[in-house]
């Protein structure tokens, strides 16, 4: 308005043209960067207030931020070459030609960049989700950054991936919608064994670690008829996807550990190989046999 006010209170002293012309195009310049500086820091406000809830990620408030700067960086260039009165078309061929060699030379960078902002607004992971890639890779989110996304695996590595392949590729985030996740047991048992007695053991092994879930309870299911045993498999929840390996650790120890207590058998393959007694008599060999030369 100072501003203004002064190019205002210039005219009644009546310059000339020469004087007039250069005066108003100082003065519009003036403006317009004065106009750009405070839209920059007014944009960047808006975005850390828009961004702080939780249902907003920090990691891209620097996108937003630098694509604000770079949008109001052009407009404001594009009227200072307006208010002096400078030709722009060379410089659009020019801008043209240089976007087309930046655009090849930078194109995995670009794909990154806008890989990152769709992984964000599809809200495919965050940080410190337990996701499983493509390649079955598994790890925790560590760091989303413009140009690739971290990952600290079960080794404690960490895993720089693109956030263009992500984009593109199949990911299995297993911290949502909720971080407890069900993991299965499968148990063999041998024929002959007391089915509800094999389902009660299972049940109370699975409620008595500290690692399962209480809610959802745990369940059991009699699968199927194998070639060398019955088939169950006990279904329990644990609070987080990291916990898979460890919990599963742990029940197999303690159902191993309650079927030799309980007596319950755990079959293996066999093989049993017959030799016949006249060794001019041609051996018989069940499905189930071996021919060798010796015993059981």
């Amino acid at each position: 308005m100072v501003l203004v006010g002064a190019y205002i209170a210039t005219i009644p002293l009546g310059f000339g043209p020469e004087t007039d012309a250069p005066l108003l195009a100082g003065t519009l310049s003036v403006i317009t960067v004065l106009w750009a500086f405070t839209l920059t820091r007014l944009g960047r406000k808006v975005s850390k207030e828009v961004t702080a809830g939780r249902e907003f990620d920090q990691t891209v408030v620097p996108i937003f931020q630098n694509v604000w700067t770079f949008l109001i960086l052009g407009a404001t260039i594009f009227l200072l070459l307006t208010v002096w009165a400078i030709d722009i078309t060379p410089f659009l061929a020019s801008a043209g030609i240089i976007g087309i060699v930046v655009g090849l030379a930078a194109r995995d960078t670009i794909a990154n960049f806008f890989g990152g902002i769709a992984l964000y607004f599809d809200g495919t992971y965050a940080v410190g989700d337990y996701i499983v890639l493509e390649s079955g890779e598994r790890g925790r989110v560590e760091d989303i950054s413009i140009r690739s996304t971290v990952i600290r695996t079960r080794d404690d590595m960490l895993v720089t991936v693109p956030n263009a392949v992500l984009n593109s590729a199949r990911i299995v985030n297993e911290s949502t919608p909720e971080r407890e996740r069900r993991i299965r047991l499968p148990v063999g048992v041998a024929y002959g064994s007391d089915v509800d007695q094999v389902e009660a053991v299972l049940l109370a092994e699975a409620k008595a670690e500290q690692l399962v879930l209480a809610d959802p309870h745990p369940r059991v299911r009699f699968r199927n008829f194998g070639d060398s045993a019955l088939d169950f498999e006990l279904l329990c929840w644990i609070g987080d996807p990291v916990l898979r390996g460890r919990a599963t650790h742990e029940m197999n120890k303690r159902i191993y550990n309650a079927f030799a207590r309980e007596g319950i058998e755990i079959p293996f393959p066999q093989r049993v190989v017959t030799v016949a007694d006249d060794a001019n008599q041609p051996a018989f060999v069940t499905p189930d046999s071996v021919v060798g030369d010796g015993g059981e």
